[in-house]
């Protein structure tokens, strides 16, 4: 079986953002940047099917040379080879084709990413690769079995979640739920010296338009103070609840 990871490269939670240029472009100073959490999932999932069935895992990723060191560390983890197509991921669109045209000329078995980067959120890269590719889409998925070309998802829906089989080829969004937490792989000492001699190839981009442009980013406004209001004064937290915080 072949497996391909759509890997996204994302700031660390516990970055601290800032906005450049009018706050029309995001300051990557001093960031640090991690595997996208969503791809985490997919990541270790990946994994799994992979030592129970054999095969390659090959990890993809649209990103400038800065974000290698996250691209060795999944193959420290424990895939085989990993290509970075060099450019900036302008926006979702511009992305999806740089995936899309590498997958039109390889072919792999099953294809995973997450259901969206936790940067942008725009969760559209894995469904418009699928629409230029014409490979079979499931989104938000929290489980999945390979039994020969047959996949049996599980995805969450609104109010629970559905089952679906489907045979492969077939990109599948993971999420949250996808694996245990517990499950989640990190590398040790021996996947790290192996993963610095395994292929990680540079490949150029694909001509494509940028369909969007930036036009301001605002960081969410600042917590107010707490206001503490004594237990006996009931009718003024109810007016507070009511009247300023707008919750009842």
């Amino acid at each position: 079986m072949k497996i391909l990871l759509m890997l996204s490269v994302v700031p660390d939670t516990t970055s601290k953002i800032n906005f450049t240029d009018n706050d029309t472009r995001f300051d990557s100073t001093g960031i640090q940047w991690v595997i996208n959490p969503h791809d985490e999932f997919s990541l270790t999932r990946a994994m799994q099917l992979k030592e129970k069935h054999g095969g390659e895992l090959h990890v993809v990723h649209v990103g400038p040379s800065i974000n290698e060191p996250v691209i060795r560390k999944t193959l420290a983890i424990g895939a085989d080879k990993a290509f970075r197509i060099d450019t900036v991921p302008a926006d979702s669109y511009y992305t999806a084709v740089q995936l899309a045209e590498f997958l039109k000329a390889k072919h792999y078995d099953l294809i995973l990413s997450g259901r969206e980067s936790i940067d942008y959120n725009g969760g559209m890269v894995p469904g418009l690769v699928a629409a230029m590719t014409g490979i079979k889409f499931v989104n938000a998925v929290i489980g999945l079995e390979i039994e020969g070309d047959q996949a049996t998802v599980a995805r969450e829906i609104e109010g629970g979640k559905e089952t679906l089989q489907t045979s492969l080829p077939v990109i599948l969004a993971g999420q949250k739920g996808l694996v245990k937490e517990e499950e989640l792989r990190i590398p040790n000492m021996r996947g790290i010296m192996m993963a610095r001699r395994k292929p990680l190839e540079v490949l150029q981009p694909a001509e494509a338009p940028v369909k969007t442009q930036y036009l301001k980013f605002e960081k969410p406004p600042q917590k107010s103070a707490v206001k503490l209001v004594d237990k006996d004064h009931l009718d003024e937290l109810i007016d507070l609840l009511h009247n300023e915080a707008k919750v009842i």
